[in-house]
């Protein structure tokens, strides 16, 4: 094995261990504001130096655990059979878009909020997972006949899943996971509902 091949797979084994010790620190912690570069680089086992040239900053190691976790999703969204995958008609993808993100961002609010929250006061809207899933949504969003302002709806849509608000809910108001859920569901079928053609029908 040629030096260049041990490094590059040194490199992999580090970021793998770091990404397993920030997992299980997030996990662990009340709040995530309280994990930090250095909790993170004593518990994987590397140097200060090594996480901040694989991650950049403490923002970089947030998309990146965050991109890990959504990774299931992402490939059954690019890939996957119904409801999330291309082949499913457009108003039902949509639910099951939005549904799929809401489920994760229960099951991974703290890292979720801190990651929205983090990015030195940069837009959460220029990030890049946001942008994807603005883009995706946005794409599925104009295949469906007669719906107006794609982008809009899609930023409306995504507004409804923000890592803040569902936090408040399930922490603050204790809404049901099951409940937010049917909530959401309602939501969209609103949005997304046909409106009224001329004479009173409903459009395809």
């Amino acid at each position: 094995m040629s030096e260049r091949q041990s490094s590059r797979k040194d490199a992999i084994r580090n970021r793998e261990a770091v990404l397993a010790a920030a997992d299980a620190l997030f996990g662990r912690r009340a709040s995530p504001e309280d994990v930090t570069m250095a909790d993170v680089a004593a518990a994987a086992g590397v140097g200060k130096g090594t996480l901040f040239r694989a991650f950049g900053d403490r923002a970089g190691l947030l998309r990146a655990l965050y991109e890990a976790r959504l990774e299931p999703i992402g490939q059954a969204v690019e890939t996957g059979p119904p409801p999330l995958g291309p082949a499913t008609p457009p108003r039902d993808r949509v639910l099951a878009l939005l549904d799929a993100l809401l489920c994760f961002k229960l099951d991974n609010g703290r890292l979720a909020l801190a990651l929205e929250e983090s990015g030195s006061g940069s837009s959460p809207y220029r990030a890049g997972h946001y942008e994807r899933w603005h883009g995706l949504l946005r794409a599925v969003l104009e295949q469906i006949p007669g719906l107006a302002d794609g982008d809009f709806t899609a930023h409306a849509l995504l507004a409804a899943t923000r890592a803040d608000l569902v936090e408040h809910l399930a922490g603050v108001e204790r809404v049901p996971r099951e409940r937010m859920r049917e909530q959401l569901a309602s939501f969209v079928a609103k949005v997304l509902a046909p409106e009224p053609l001329p004479g009173g029908t409903v459009g395809e």
